[in-house]
């Protein structure tokens, strides 16, 4: 008898199942943020933990980002993995100064005797209805902090296996979490996850194509999906790239699909100006500079304050602005 297929998880719950079993297989894991402990969290991402692993393991703190990643640093010094929530997003700035001169610091300061293997969760990116503060995408911050690695996941079987890698990661790791696409199923089979899990900082070709390269990570690779089939269906072949990792960059897998494809498009929700995406085309145009057919294109936010949530969709890349670029790099 042919075993049932494993039902499909919302991308929330496969990160709470990594969190569970992290939790489980070490216990110098702790879980620390607001509201994380009896509450769930905001987003339900840390319910019933506590219940399961007890207060000391699963630590409600005060309203103080600065304070969690401050505790954070002390209980790396000790021996432990805390693994820390920021609320939103735009919360994360009064822990910036801990992050940037501190937990990504400390490694080098020591000469290599101190590790900090703090991971620090953060839901990101808009198209939740929210107002500023609660729907940025500072990413770009950190992967400009030498120190630190950036990451983030777009479905629910990398999110089960990426927040286990990052806490078992030496190195501080900064975990972006699409928080639109909490609620997005995907195929987790758990037991397949463990036994072969995907590398943290490789990126992966979602979508193969011919024509046009097509990258984007978080939140947006479900768009850059849509927008490939879109494509399809109007007779061009796009190739989806999820990035997956943006500190460091799998580069090799970048060029590889430019090198085939000859036209990249990049998309990511932060604003083009100063963005994550400038970085990739810097790299891809070093290392493809006579593989490609036409100029690199940009997709993404406007260089101005999150607006009014009546405004967003007008502010975030969606599939039309994605297509337009596909169209400019197709008919240079």
């Amino acid at each position: 008898m042919t075993a049932a297929a494993p039902a499909p998880t919302p991308l929330g719950k496969a990160v709470t199942a990594g969190l569970r079993k992290a939790l489980a297989d070490d216990p110098k894991v702790v879980l620390m943020g607001e509201d994380i402990g009896r509450l769930g969290g905001v987003f339900r991402i840390t319910d019933g933990l506590q219940e399961e692993f007890g207060t000391g393991r699963v630590i409600d703190t005060p309203l103080a980002e600065s304070g969690i990643i401050g505790t954070a640093v002390g209980l790396a010094f000790r021996g432990y993995r805390p693994v820390c929530e920021i609320q939103f997003d735009g919360f994360i700035y009064p822990g910036f100064d801990q992050i940037v001169s501190q937990v990504a610091k400390l490694h080098y300061r020591t000469a290599g005797h101190v590790s900090m293997p703090i991971t620090i969760r953060v839901p990101f990116g808009g198209g939740i209805g929210a107002v500023e503060h609660h729907s940025e995408s500072p990413e770009g911050y950190f992967a400009a902090t030498a120190g630190l690695r950036v990451v983030t996941c777009s479905n629910a079987a990398d999110a089960y296996t990426m927040i286990q890698q990052a806490i078992a990661s030496d190195d501080p790791v900064l975990f972006f979490e699409p928080k639109r696409r909490y609620w997005e199923k995907g195929e987790t089979d758990y037991p397949a996850l463990d036994a072969d899990p995907y590398p943290l900082h490789k990126a992966r070709v979602a979508r193969p194509g011919e024509d046009v390269t097509l990258v984007a990570y978080g939140p947006l690779v479900t768009t850059a999906l849509q927008a490939a089939a879109v494509a399809e269906d109007e007779g061009r072949s796009v190739e989806v790239v999820d990035l997956r990792s943006i500190s460091p960059l799998d580069t090799d897998t970048l060029s590889a699909s430019v090198r085939r494809t000859g036209r990249l498009v990049i998309a990511h929700e932060a604003p083009v100006f100063m963005g994550v995406g400038a970085e990739i085309a810097a790299r891809v145009m070093s290392e493809c500079f006579y593989h490609l057919e036409a100029p690199i294109q940009r997709v993404g936010g406007f260089a101005t304050p999150y607006p009014p949530a009546k405004l967003e969709r007008h502010f975030l890349p969606d599939v039309d602005r994605i297509l337009a670029a596909v169209d400019a790099v197709l008919l240079d």
